[in-house]
């Protein structure tokens, strides 16, 4: 059974977008194919809650090659977006300064498939904050369905 899910999505705007590509660039140092946030549509800094996305393209690079004539979003980018977005959020709503790098993944289920045309929200909430490293459980949805679930970990280097 899937976890409960961080935010309900009927409660938020799902169309206003909070940061674009560009804000997110001022943050995140991945650029080209490895950008895997599009934007941030909603943030909670005293829950510690952010809500963003990913538009799947048919120009992804993975495309090509993952899976030929049924193309489905590799787990790994999926986990690399979930990473992105609690960067995102540590960085410009909490405040963390400096170079943030992924440091490790937990508790990882996949349930769903992720194709090129589908939107991929990505909920965040930031479960523990050290001096120089952060837990973040996220859940990825699809049409209203939790296609992952993990927690990855980032620390300042």
């Amino acid at each position: 059974m899937p976890p409960v899910p961080l935010i309900d999505l009927f409660k938020i705007d799902l169309n206003h977008v909070a940061f674009d590509r560009a804000a997110i660039a001022e943050v995140n140092p991945q650029s080209f194919e490895m950008s895997q946030l599009d934007g941030v549509i909603w943030f909670d800094r005293e829950k510690m809650l952010s809500l963003g996305f990913k538009d799947v393209t048919e120009n992804e690079f993975w495309v090509r090659g993952h899976i030929p004539g049924r193309p489905i979003m590799p787990g790994v980018i999926m986990v690399e977006a979930a990473a992105q977005i609690a960067s995102f959020f540590m960085k410009r709503v909490y405040g963390l300064t400096g170079f943030i790098g992924f440091s490790g993944i937990a508790d990882t289920q996949f349930r769903g498939t992720v194709t090129p045309g589908c939107r991929l929200y990505l909920m965040c909430h930031i479960s523990t904050v050290r001096s120089r490293q952060f837990s973040a459980d996220v859940q990825g949805y699809v049409n209203g369905q939790m296609v992952f679930n993990t927690i990855v970990t980032g620390m300042r280097v």
